[in-house]
């Protein structure tokens, strides 16, 4: 982990104090869950289509200390929520939600997961449950994020769904590869939380090295690692070093599953796919726009209403930016990198039709600010916060043009995040780990 400033020796140390007087046991027999927040620079709201996508987590995230409890208990606390979670390993767990058609989330006995923030942990027992292995042991452990951030926007849910399932997988000397974690965290969002989202979050979280930009191929899972060139050691130091990653919050929150949006375009894609699959004699075949050649969907797109055939658009496009792009990051031309960055950003506003006023306000003022290669939305879109890449020699200058601009433009808004928050300036990460 060579060149990663998070988590700091006094976070470590800090929390592992914490979770020693919790348990009444030695500092020296706590873990630490590293899981990282994750960028997505290409590749928006693809992964649920079966695309291809880009990712890198930063150096932000969620920590979580535990110690085995010696028993089934399972006791949790955290930094930024209250109340204090109490459940069972041996107590079977059950889907909360229910997914419909429509976007209409239902949650079923609500009253069971309070506190609310404990229903990521049960998820996790859900999870591992489900897929027959066999839990003794429970945890006692302390979560908190990164502090001072709003994480909305960086797949804070998957990071917390994979720091329990590594814990309680730690605890329980079970032996989970990355791609089946990647499964099981599908699991607790898809399954147990009702969220229609893909496998990008946790497979960046998961499969990111440090200095690299991992591409995966969402339909056949496959991926691979890129650093940003190919040039001589010295040189790739140098390039690695040449960029920043800036986070501009909007102000914004609220709960993904809570928003009509986001499940109404998944199930757009899937009937814009499902228009071109039956058009080209495919009916039989599952409908995600992955399953769609693009010679089909260049012959058969004019079938498709207004609305489908946008959602269809932004999906091919920016299949083949996620390709340039690759390319570009390969050769480390950030330049090229960031021009399509922005142009994902642009479809996603106007083809993917996601954002709000406020957000496409930040996206533009990133555009313009001095020294930034390109920008977009972070995660779905419909709340959190901006990302972009961002010269690192500008990257102060840039936070503070954003800072200034976005408080022009939405005063009440920008009033409401921390001043020495509002814009990130971030650097690349590394994958989940326990240390």
């Amino acid at each position: 982990m060579g060149g990663i400033s998070w988590p700091s020796e006094t976070e470590i140390n800090g929390i592992k104090k914490i979770v020693a007087e919790m348990a009444g046991r030695g500092t020296e027999e706590v873990r630490i869950v590293v899981s990282p927040y994750r960028i997505c620079p290409l590749g928006a709201h693809i992964d649920h289509q079966g695309g291809t996508v880009s990712a890198m987590t930063i150096n932000k995230g969620i920590l979580l200390g535990f110690i085995p409890s010696g028993d089934v208990q399972v006791v949790l606390r955290s930094r930024q929520f209250r109340g204090e979670v109490r459940f069972r390993v041996d107590d079977i767990q059950h889907p909360k939600h229910k997914i419909r058609n429509t976007d209409e989330v239902q949650t079923e006995n609500s009253s069971q997961l309070q506190p609310e923030w404990g229903r990521y942990a049960r998820g996790a027992l859900y999870a591992l449950q489900s897929q027959g292995n066999h839990l003794s042991q429970g945890i006692i452990g302390y979560l908190c994020g990164s502090e001072g951030m709003d994480s909305s926007g960086l797949s804070s849910s998957a990071a917390v769904g994979i720091a329990y399932l590594l814990a309680l997988e730690t605890a329980n000397d079970l032996t989970i590869s990355p791609a089946e974690n990647i499964e099981y965290d599908r699991l607790i969002e898809n399954e147990y939380l009702g969220l229609r989202n893909g496998i990008l979050d946790q497979s960046a979280i998961l499969l990111s090295s440090y200095g690299c930009l991992t591409c995966m191929n969402c339909k056949t899972k496959e991926y691979k690692l890129i650093h940003l060139s190919k040039m001589q050691k010295d040189q790739k130091i140098k390039s690695q070093n040449a960029y920043k990653i800036l986070l501009a919050f909007s102000g914004l929150r609220h709960a993904l599953t809570h928003n009509p949006g986001y499940n109404c375009r998944v199930a757009e894609c899937q009937e814009a796919a499902r228009v071109l699959l039956c058009a080209s004699g495919n009916a039989e075949v599952e409908p995600l726009l992955g399953n769609v050649n693009l010679e089909v969907y260049e012959a058969h797109k004019c079938k498709l209403e207004p609305n489908l055939a946008k959602r269809a658009e932004h999906y091919f496009s920016e299949n083949k930016r996620v390709i340039k792009g690759l390319e570009a990051w390969a050769s480390g031309n950030l330049e090229d990198f960031g021009k399509l960055v922005s142009a994902s950003g642009l479809s996603s506003i106007q083809n993917y039709e996601c954002g709000s006023e406020p957000l496409i306000q930040l996206y533009e003022i990133l555009t313009r600010a001095p020294g930034v290669f390109g920008a977009r939305f972070s995660g779905a879109g419909f709340r959190g916060c901006c990302l972009a890449i961002v010269d690192a020699d500008h990257a102060a200058e840039a936070a503070s043009f954003v800072k200034h601009e976005y408080f022009r433009v939405q005063p009440k808004l920008a009033s409401s995040i921390n001043k020495d928050t509002a814009v990130l300036i971030c650097e690349a990460g590394d994958s989940a780990s326990v240390i």
